[in-house]
């Protein structure tokens, strides 16, 4: 993967060189949890093409969500696409600044080592539900995507008092796969990226086709932003082929 991230690695700096941008400046990014397994090498190959260097800031997308909308100074966002285009019609983004970057789904995790249940089917993952000692996710009230879809998930499933003492809601979804490699979680449910987050946790796989989600992420230059341009530079990289190549990597489907 390193070869083709070199070897397409022209392209990126094609895209910088041609942004016209000069001098050095530093952007404020504001970035989904969800692409934290990701963004730290796509912001180390965007700064090694370009003069430029980005400060991240993480959160899920409800809470970023917020702070976009009390306007605090972000150059470039990255949220849901119906966050984003919420956005859009409030004037808080750019018109014409939105990309479509990637997809992903949610998923189903244990700790390493430890035996992959059946998700194969609504009813296999109902089961596996129903048989786990604990299961862990996000708590819907923080934003987050995975936990949101969850408890609702669980409600249709019909299973909401049988899994209310056995449910451990976390802020976010590193400190759900955290819990899972402490054994505080038997299950833990995030999205497909957040394999990524950290060591010790196996992706069993994604939730049955009937029952799953995909967030669907999309990037924007936020109007009180300082650095448009350079922000538009970051945006486009995101979209190059250097770009995709690191975000299918870390699990993500790039548009």
């Amino acid at each position: 993967m390193i070869r083709t991230w070199t070897a397409v690695a022209i392209t990126g700096l094609s895209l910088v060189a041609n942004s016209s941008i000069a001098g050095t400046t530093e952007i404020r990014l504001f970035s989904p949890l969800a692409m934290k397994g990701a963004m730290p090498e796509v912001i180390a190959q965007f700064e090694k093409s370009s003069p430029h260097k980005v400060k991240v800031e993480y959160g899920t997308v409800g809470a970023l969500f917020d702070r976009l909308q009390k306007d605090e100074g972000a150059d470039v966002a990255i949220v849901s696409g119906s966050r984003l285009e919420d956005l859009l019609k409030q004037g808080k983004i750019v018109a014409g600044s939105r990309a479509d970057i990637a997809k992903v789904g949610i998923g189903v995790f244990v700790r390493t080592g430890a035996p992959k249940p059946d998700i194969a089917s609504v009813d296999a993952f109902k089961r596996t539900l129903l048989v786990a000692k604990s299961v862990g996710y996000g708590d819907p009230a923080a934003g987050g995507v995975s936990g949101v879809h969850m408890a609702g998930l669980v409600d249709r499933l019909g299973i909401t008092v049988d899994m209310k003492p056995k449910t451990r809601l976390f802020a976010n979804s590193q400190v759900v796969m955290e819990a899972v490699v402490r054994g505080e979680a038997e299950i833990g449910i995030g999205l497909t990226s957040d394999v990524a987050l950290l060591p010790g946790v196996d992706l069993v796989g994604g939730l049955p086709g009937d029952v799953q989600n995909f967030t669907h992420y999309a990037a924007g230059i936020p109007g009180s932003s300082k650095q448009a341009d350079t922000g538009k530079a970051f945006i486009q990289f995101l979209s190059s082929p250097i770009g995709r190549a690191i975000l299918k990597a870390k699990g993500f489907e790039p548009h």
